[in-house]
Parts: C-alpha cells; structure tokens; sequence
C-alpha cells in the first residue's frame, strides 16, 4: 500500500483559552453542533433526543476510567509515579485482571524512572472500607517498563478496589492542571461499568438520566460495546505522512447480544465516540478476516491490525455477511463475547462500514481522531470546526459536542 496522509492538512488554530479546563454543569448543558447533509446548527445537549432520527439506534462505550496514576514514596523523600497502561500477566484480559485479588503484573510508564533500583521495593500502605492494606511494586522487566504488584490485607480486596483507594483519575495532559475529587466523578460517563480505561471515552460525558429517559421516551433504544481507552489516544502524531504513526492495540469486547443489534440495525447506528466507531468498524474487518484471512484466522484470537481496512480484498463483503461470519464463528466456538484488540487507523479514504452518525468532541489539531472526523464528514470538518470557533464552543475532553449525520436522514 502506497498512501500518504499529510497531517499538516488537518491541523486548525486552536487558541488555549478555548480547551475546556472544566465540564459544565449539569453535563447535558453543554453546546452540540449538528451538522447533517452539510448544514450546521447549534443546539443544547439536552435537546439530543429530539434531533436524532427517530430510527436511530445508539452504541456507547461502557468502559470506566481507572485510576491510573500510583504515587510511592521512598524513605529518601522521592516520589516514583507509575502509570498504569496495560496488564500483561497473569492475562492481558483487562476484565480479568480487575477481579484478581493478589497479584498482577501491569505494563507502566514509570516517573523518577532513575531513582528506582532494579532490586528495590517500593511499598504503600491505605485503607479500602477502614482496613488495612499493603501494596508493594517491584520491577519484572524494567527495560520494558514491567512492574508487578502485590498487595495484602485483612479480606481480599480485588485490584479494582485496590487501584481505587490507591490512585488518581488520569486528566488528559492537554488540561494543564492536577485532578481534583470532582474529577472522579465529572470524567466518568454515567454509564459506565467496565473498569480498564485510563481515559475517558469523552463523547458521552455529556448524558444525563434525563437525555436517556427522552430517548427511550421517544422510542430510541442503545446498546453498549466496551473498549478500553488507552494513553495512546494522546499520543501526538509527530511523522509527517499519518499513515506511519504508531498506533497502539486497545482492548475491546463485544458481547453476542451487542452484534445481533447491529445487525437488527444497519443504516441506523449512531455511534457515541470515536471509540464506539473504532469499535464497531474493527468488528466489520475481523468479520471480512474470518472470510478472507488464511486458514489459521478462524483459530486466532479477535486483532485488527492499523492498515487492514486498506488492504487489497478478493471481493466486496457487506455488513451483512461480515456480522453473520461472526456471529457463525461465535456459535462455533460456543462463544457469548469476542474479546481482543485493535489498532485500527481511520483517515480519510476510509470506507465506513457499520456508521451512520457519530457523536463526539473537538478535538486537537493534527490528532488521529481529528483525521477519524476528517474521514467521517469529508472537507467539511474544516467548515465545522470554523463554525464552532467562531460560536465560542469549548474544545477537547471537557469541552462542547457535536452531532455528525453526513448523510440525510
């Protein structure tokens, strides 16, 4: 494959006083930019139900942001941070390693890397429900970043409720400020469940009870995948042709009953996120894979490599057949949900397979997610993003929505 994607051409200026430090209050007061068929409008969050298409069938992300970021104190005064980005043993199942009750080894970016000796222990004691606890890290790997944690108490306390007493939200970096209380709860969607994600999937930040309860009142049902946001999401792209920007594997899993409703609604999915999209578009591909791929791919586990959607195909295959594929693989192996990874990358030239509308946020300049948006709508992200400018909508994770529908509805 011979493609370039300059990303210079999806860069805009976006003045620092327009990143939203804070979310508004109550969530669904933010601003939402609709834009469908190429006309814009401007709307409150809250009034979500009564644009969307009646038909439309919604898919959130339920994945719930860790507190990711763990603080040990030596005796000589130095603070080593780790930063918790994915497990590796026992398994590298997220939902797996979140119930473990002793021990587990994390893939971390390590702070003061230096002060921290390769046979040193480092140790920190707190309380889960007024009891006791000890955790102590030591280095598995530590050209690789590898730490294993070990943690003892008077009950066994699972590493969710370990990581819980222990760390802190991981605010992106762009926000320039530490996390405070309120962040635990304002950078966490309300319906989230599935603990794995060091960032928020930050599109749905915005739903309250009310805007659900004026969805299901007008008749328009969801469903949830889950994919656990990793700190790659933040990663600049710093090579001029996109296309060789690194993309790292994120963890995803879609439960049988998730892939039937997709089924049930093409030509209706609205997708929550540019992590729903990624999601349901990986989906697509690991379907064409059991299709096309070689023998040995209906025994593999579910991956999406970056550049499968831009590979060369033996045929067309539709939505269709790719979810009936899955869903006859599934049956076969006596399987409820796929679990796996992928590192999909879409810019444009993308095909979209499964997507008819997204909600998400602004984004920053020259990002991957900017280049997904520059995919989904086209030229016009240009004129969107002016639009949104010009009309003082607060930008990035904590910032104001939008509501894109290229197509009429």
């Amino acid at each position: 494959m011979n493609t370039e994607v300059f990303i210079s051409d999806y860069h805009y200026a976006l003045p620092d006083e327009r990143i939203a430090r804070y979310p508004v209050e109550p969530r669904d007061t933010s601003r939402l930019l609709v834009y469908e068929a190429g006309k814009v409008a401007h709307q409150r969050f809250y009034d979500l139900p009564q644009i969307l298409p009646k038909d439309s069938f919604l898919i959130f992300n339920d994945t719930k942001v860790i507190p990711a970021r763990v603080h040990f104190q030596k005796a000589t005064g130095a603070v080593i941070e780790v930063f918790l980005l994915h497990p590796e043993l026992p398994s590298r199942i997220i939902n797996d390693t979140m119930t473990l009750t002793d021990s587990c080894t994390w893939s971390c970016i390590v702070g003061n890397k230096k002060r921290w000796k390769s046979n040193e222990s480092l140790r920190s004691s707190f309380t889960i429900n007024g009891i006791a606890c000890e955790i102590t890290a030591t280095w598995y790997d530590v050209a690789q970043n590898w730490i294993t944690f070990h943690w003892e108490a008077a009950e066994r306390f699972t590493f969710a409720e370990v990581i819980k007493a222990l760390g802190e939200i991981p605010l992106p970096p762009y926000l320039g400020r530490e996390a405070d209380e309120r962040d635990t709860q304002t950078y966490q969607t309300v319906y989230s469940k599935a603990d794995g994600a060091v960032a928020a999937p930050t599109a749905g930040l915005h739903f309250t009870d009310e805007v659900f309860a004026g969805l299901a009142q007008k008749g328009i049902h969801h469903d949830f995948v889950t994919l656990h946001v990793g700190a790659g999401t933040f990663q600049p792209v710093k090579v001029a042709n996109a296309v060789e920007h690194k993309m790292h594997a994120e963890q995803v899993v879609f439960k049988r009953s998730l892939i039937e409703n997709i089924l049930a609604h093409l030509g209706q999915l609205v997708v929550v996120g540019t992590t729903s999209m990624r999601s349901l578009e990986s989906l697509y591909w690991w379907g064409v894979n059991l299709i096309h791929g070689p023998t040995d791919a209906q025994n593999s586990l579910f991956f999406v490599e970056k550049l499968a959607p831009y590979q060369s195909y033996p045929r067309e295959i539709s939505p269709e057949e790719s979810l009936m594929a899955i869903l006859h693989y599934m049956n076969q192996h006596q399987l409820d949900e796929l679990t796996g990874e992928t590192e999909i990358m879409i810019f444009p030239s993308y095909a979209f397979q499964l997507c008819r509308g997204l909600i998400t946020n602004f984004h920053q300049p020259g990002s991957t997610l900017m280049l997904l948006v520059a995919a989904f709508v086209g030229d016009d992200w240009r004129s969107i993003y002016a639009e949104a400018l010009a009309h003082d909508y607060r930008f990035l994770s904590y910032g104001d929505s939008s509501l894109l529908m290229p197509n009429s509805a």
